[in-house]
């Protein structure tokens, strides 16, 4: 593929903007799952068996992304898959039945999962041929679409009084929009050609997909429990139950939109080390602090810390040798995936057993492990 024909600018900004959709598709879809309990007339065991239909059709499409990235382009794929994804979005609000609604969330996972995959394939290769850091401004972006999503959703339902189904037909507009204005600047291609159909990781590769396993399982696990840790056992009152995983996305966030100038400042090394030792602190200060405010700062870090631990690594397979760019990135993004679906059902499991207490306990270890495996990634990157 020739680099050189990139008009960085154009497709940074057709990138950002797919990412946006991605965050912005999943955050319109949260709002909708109680409408779907009552529509359907289920209880919270199908819902859940529901819910469960959409990690199963990401991971179905996650190894395979890659593949087809790389037969098709990135371009090809993000512009049908951003099409499918708001369509899908739609047919959600809608569902008039649970015959239906089985096979439409395991194709909305599936979509899902392939734009998530592909969208860092696409980003990883523009970020090597700019020559610069552009990796954690990019995540933000999922983010922020994540934050606009459920914003602008409350607000059309809340202080216009519309519909759940004309607001979702308003987020599907804006999908498409976005999605048609933006795939023309797209990459045509999608990595570097070879390897299998099936993204199986291998060498250095595994081990960044460990770290991205731990990342995602870290960020599952507050955002599902981080309310019941705080109600249950600090005893602060409903209305404050998500006020843990706010402060955690926001500081998130806020790390990501400024993370390629502080990179590019202080070095990947000491951001990544640096970060994972902010939430590593942040976590002994959720576990042993009884005030409110040392809990609060304790989200805190662990959202700063945390922010650009995948950005950095996914960065960083652009520039191993063992795996092609269409490889390693799949392979990642399921490692990834595995540890959204395994941290809450695993947390409630050990909180369930001992107690909420020991399920924090081993997050911390977990990102004290992860700690390790960074280290030794970072030298052999070196």
């Amino acid at each position: 593929m020739n680099l050189k024909n990139i008009n960085i600018d154009k497709t940074k900004h057709a990138t950002m903007a797919l990412y946006f959709v991605g965050g912005f598709g999943a955050a319109s879809w949260a709002p909708l799952v109680p409408i779907l309990k009552v529509r359907l007339a289920i209880g919270e065991d199908v819902l859940g068996m529901l819910l469960l239909c959409i990690g199963i059709g990401s991971l179905l499409t996650m190894p395979l992304s890659g593949a087809a990235a790389m037969r098709f382009g990135c371009r090809r794929v993000l512009a049908f898959a951003g099409a499918a994804y708001a369509l899908l979005l739609l047919t959600l609000a809608n569902l008039p039945s649970f015959t239906l609604a089985v096979p439409a969330l395991l194709m909305f996972g599936a979509i899902m999962g392939c734009i998530d995959v592909v969208v860092n394939i696409e980003a990883v290769i523009l970020e090597k041929a700019a020559g610069r850091r552009l990796m954690s401004s990019m995540h933000a972006l999922w983010s922020v679409g994540g934050f606009a999503g459920a914003g602008l959703f409350g607000l059309w339902t809340g202080t216009f009084e519309l519909t759940p189904v004309i607001s979702t037909f308003i987020a599907t507009a804006i999908m498409i929009a976005l999605t048609a204005v933006f795939w023309r600047n797209l990459l045509p291609y999608g990595g570097a050609s070879g390897g299998s159909l099936i993204a199986i990781p291998r060498g250095i590769v595994t081990f960044i997909g460990i770290i991205a396993l731990v990342s995602f399982l870290v960020e599952g696990a507050i955002m599902d429990w981080s309310g019941v840790f705080l109600t249950t056992t600090r005893d602060l009152p409903m209305s404050l139950a998500g006020s843990g995983f706010t402060i955690f996305s926001l500081a998130m966030l806020l790390m990501r939109l400024v993370g390629d100038k502080i990179i590019e400042r202080l070095g990947q090394r000491r951001v990544i080390i640096g970060g994972t030792t902010l939430a590593l602190i942040g976590f002994m200060l959720i576990i042993f602090a009884e005030d409110m405010m040392p809990l609060y700062v304790g989200f805190f870090l662990i959202g700063v810390g945390m922010a650009n631990v995948v950005p950095v690594f996914f960065s960083m397979l652009g520039r191993q040798n063992v795996m092609p760019v269409s490889m390693a990135v799949p392979a990642v993004s399921t490692l990834g995936y595995l540890g959204i679906l395994m941290g809450p059902a695993t947390i409630g499991f050990i909180a369930h057993a001992t107690s909420l207490y020991i399920s924090f306990m081993m997050l911390s270890a977990l990102v004290a492990l992860q700690l390790v495996i960074e280290w030794i990634v970072m030298k052999k990157m070196a």
